[in-house]
């Protein structure tokens, strides 16, 4: 267990507001005045969030990931409702309608975020256009994220929820040590053990852990600890029914080489 100082707010710099991709494009004074309102708190995997926070600040991540749960108290079973990577926030739930959400904050890493009260943040978006015009097309986002999610597991079959959950967080956490001109090939997806992935997708670690054996023995992925390496791209569009009128699609393109 890390030393409760980790979790002392320090004040944060205009630097730091400006990482957040919702507040990288408002004015500078803007942010300077945003800036004297925001604490930077950090956690480390594994930690107690207390989840009565959520109904006092307003979060929004810097650095690290952070899966966002809630469970059965009388099964012990968990679903995932969100997995936030850098410049996403919570809880948008509690911003817009002041009640207390039911869930489980757990970060997967150290996690550096930014937060401030929710009074300030619901201010901010009454006060200043700008700033209403960058938050809501990410609140819009969020929402039609979590109507895939909803229709995905009524509308598809396991095989199609995985290879839809490991292609999205492609586009989130992407890492690559290996040959420059073999880069385009490899897609690295940290985080996601088989128990996340079956929260994610609304099964089980066994049917999970089956199906990414398949994918390994045919060469569609590599498998180490929490890393999957998607070797096969085009084969994971083709089991997650990608189309070229969806715009997944285009997202996951590998990039064209220079000439």
């Amino acid at each position: 267990m890390h030393p409760d100082v980790s979790h002392l707010p320090q004040k944060a710099s205009p630097v730091l507001v400006k990482q957040a991709n919702m507040f990288a494009g408002l004015p500078a004074t803007l942010i300077e005045d945003f800036q004297q309102e925001f604490l930077l708190n950090e956690w480390h995997k594994g930690e107690y969030f207390d989840p009565k926070l959520l109904t006092e600040r307003f979060f929004v991540v810097l650095d690290g990931q952070v899966e966002i749960k809630q469970c059965n108290p009388e099964t012990g079973r968990e679903t995932t409702l969100d997995m936030l990577y850098a410049g996403d926030c919570f809880d948008l739930i509690v911003l817009l309608d002041d009640q207390p959400h039911d869930v489980i904050v757990s970060p997967l890493s150290t996690v550096k975020l930014l937060s401030v009260k929710l009074d300030t943040m619901r201010n901010w978006l009454w006060t200043y256009p700008e700033f209403n015009k960058q938050f809501m097309p990410y609140l819009a986002q969020k929402m039609r994220e979590k109507e895939e999610q909803a229709s995905s597991v009524i509308l598809h079959n396991v095989t199609t929820r995985l290879s839809r959950i490991i292609l999205k967080h492609i586009k989130k956490i992407k890492f690559y040590t290996g040959r420059k001109e073999e880069e385009h090939q490899h897609h690295l997806v940290n985080g996601l053990n088989d128990d996340t992935l079956a929260r994610m997708s609304g099964t089980v670690r066994q049917i999970v852990n089956k199906q990414l054996q398949l994918w390994k023995k045919d060469g569609t992925i590599d498998k180490k600890r929490n890393q999957l390496i998607v070797k096969d791209l085009e084969a994971l569009e083709k089991e997650a029914k990608y189309t070229d009128t969806l715009p997944n699609t285009r997202l996951l393109e590998a990039p064209k080489e220079k000439r």
